[in-house]
């Protein structure tokens, strides 16, 4: 899968500077997808992008300034979830 880095980093950029208490949380590939990065706000609005690969993500994370885990050692924050079913309210 091609990721056009210069395209992600944008998007990644502005979310993370329009934004309060951004973290970064790296999700492995699946047989469907590249390694992605998802970063997630403090009031749990989020946005994900493919990344290409876990090392890239990490640094593009550590690049954007914030705090970025394994998703699969820390598991997604409650506020991401409750943000979502705030969202799905709202439709």
């Amino acid at each position: 899968m091609a990721v056009d880095n210069q395209a992600v980093r944008r998007h990644l950029t502005e979310f993370a500077s329009s934004r309060r208490g951004v973290e970064a949380y790296v999700e492995p590939p699946t047989n469907v997808t590249a390694t992605t990065i998802i970063l997630i706000a403090h009031d749990g609005e989020w946005t994900r992008r493919a990344a290409g690969s876990r090392q890239g993500a990490f640094e593009l994370a550590r690049s954007l300034g914030v705090p970025v885990y394994d998703v699969n050692q820390t598991g997604y924050p409650n506020r991401m979830r409750e943000w979502n079913s705030r969202q799905r309210r709202k439709d």
